[in-house]
């Protein structure tokens, strides 16, 4: 039997969260473990819960979804947070993925896309919502291909590895194990992918990314 995905919910809109209840409970390899309606609430929960994925809203009182991140990414960094929010804006998704969050979902658009965000980053994955994705990930025009093409080449096969795991959403840990190699060596790979990419973020390498195609084979 296929062992189930634990999550935990947190959203301060009672409405919304019965939705997302709704959607969870539906799935019959999902089990939700815990509720919350607000930040620290939210803390409370994931720490004593240990879900695989916690779902939190980006805008709640007490601790928002962005600062509840970079907590657990420091904690419990195997827990995978996937944000809901009403933001559409560029900066909300580049501050979100920064702060180490797996998936990006709008709460118009979630009865559709949550379910499949799940899947997506349960199993190692990015998900970034449709409606914000083309705006975020926007092609760069053919000058500036031209010029990635030959830094593409200059990785080694290690260098690339490490860094596509990296925009996938792995963590330097679970790297190492993919990858048979100690955690020190996946930093050091890591560092030298960035500065040959002339890369600031993880932002900026998940859209690298996408634009080399390594987010659509998920």
């Amino acid at each position: 039997m296929t062992a189930q995905t634990r999550l935990v919910l947190a959203d301060d809109h009672p409405i919304v969260l019965s939705g997302l209840r709704s959607l969870i409970q539906a799935e019959t390899d999902f089990d939700l473990v815990g509720e919350a309606s607000s930040g620290l609430a939210a803390l409370k929960a994931i720490r004593e819960k240990g879900p695989d994925i916690a779902v939190v809203d980006i805008s709640m009182p007490e601790l928002n979804g962005i600062v509840l991140c970079r907590r657990l990414a420091q904690e419990m960094p195997s827990v995978r947070v996937i944000v809901l929010t009403l933001h559409e804006d560029r900066a909300y998704v580049k501050q979100a993925l920064d702060a180490g969050v797996r998936g990006y979902v709008l709460k118009r658009s979630a009865a559709e896309n949550l379910v499949k965000a799940i899947r997506a980053v349960i199993i190692g994955g990015l998900y970034v919502d449709p409606a914000v994705a083309d705006r975020v990930f926007a092609k760069p025009n053919r000058a500036r291909r031209v010029k990635e093409a030959p830094t593409v080449r200059a990785l080694t096969d290690r260098e690339s590895d490490v860094i596509r795991l990296v925009a996938l959403g792995f963590t330097n840990k679970e790297i190492a194990r993919r990858l048979d190699v100690g955690v020190k060596s996946v930093e050091t790979y890591k560092a030298r992918g960035f500065e040959k990419l002339d890369l600031k973020s993880r932002a900026e390498l998940v859209r690298y990314a996408s634009v080399q195609g390594w987010l659509s084979d998920i």
